[in-house]
């Protein structure tokens, strides 16, 4: 019976849900609908996500409007060099006002736990929510102050934990609120750092550690459940697969 039920378990195409009460009942829907499921669940995300962007927008809108309505006397030819100017400064201002009102949304979505499990589970829904509101910010404004104390800001507030003296100099940071970074860490550019990995169907959601005085080199990968000393070496273009342990000092 028991060999039974840690098949069932492992099963990634399984159905039915082990769980009790309501949110069995949620889960069995998620894994039984996939599909309508899945689409459900990007409804309420995308709300949140056009809500971010429309909130960010809104200053950058009224910059924009004072700009084109403050030159709107002048020459067409320095009108429209102010527009272009205005246009860019409601850019920056968009992008810095979405670097805080992502993490203010954020605080509010249920927080993201480690867990082992099929893509199609409760657990995973956090996992998501939370990526998909980090992604927002770095595939439209984040690479344009990286690296920066702002980047730096940003992921402190979606909850990394980064120690005195860091440089982030990527944006390929993945699960933010489940990675922690020791004092003078640095992260070379183009880096990717991710708390999940997927295992023979299974979403694997595990925390990585980094330790003091750490740097991981141009374009490295550490990937979920990691747990690196302090004073390691990451070359360049090198990984750190799931799980690993690295010693202090080493070199990967």
């Amino acid at each position: 019976m028991a060999e039974r039920n840690l098949k069932l378990r492992d099963d990634v195409l399984r159905e039915t849900s082990d769980k009790a009460g309501l949110a069995g009942i949620a889960e069995t829907f998620l894994r039984r609908f996939r599909t309508l499921a899945f689409l459900l669940l990007l409804s309420p995300l995308a709300l949140v996500c056009g809500l971010s962007i429309g909130l960010a927008a809104s200053p950058a809108i009224f910059v924009f409007e004072f700009v084109s309505q403050s030159t709107s006397a002048w020459p067409p030819i320095l009108h429209y060099v102010a527009m272009g100017c205005g246009f860019a400064l409601a850019f920056l201002t968009y992008g810095l006002s979405l670097i805080f009102i992502v993490p203010a949304l954020n605080f509010l979505m249920p927080r993201v736990r480690a867990f082992r499990g099929p893509w199609f589970s409760l657990p995973a829904i956090p996992w998501y929510i939370h990526n998909g509101l980090t992604y927002m910010v770095r595939y439209t404004f984040l690479d344009f102050i990286t690296p920066t104390p702002v980047n730096i800001l940003f992921y402190k507030m979606m909850g990394m934990k980064v120690g005195k003296g860091c440089v982030i100099n990527t944006s390929n940071i993945s699960d933010p609120c489940m990675i922690t970074l020791g004092d003078y860490v640095t992260v070379g550019g183009s880096a990717h750092i991710m708390a999940h990995y997927g295992q023979k169907g299974f979403l694997v959601v595990a925390p990585v550690s980094v330790g003091k005085g750490t740097n991981i080199g141009l374009k490295a990968s550490i990937m979920g459940g990691a747990v690196i000393g302090e004073n390691v070496v990451i070359k360049p273009h090198s990984a750190v697969l799931p799980k690993a342990e690295v010693p202090d000092g080493g070199v990967v």
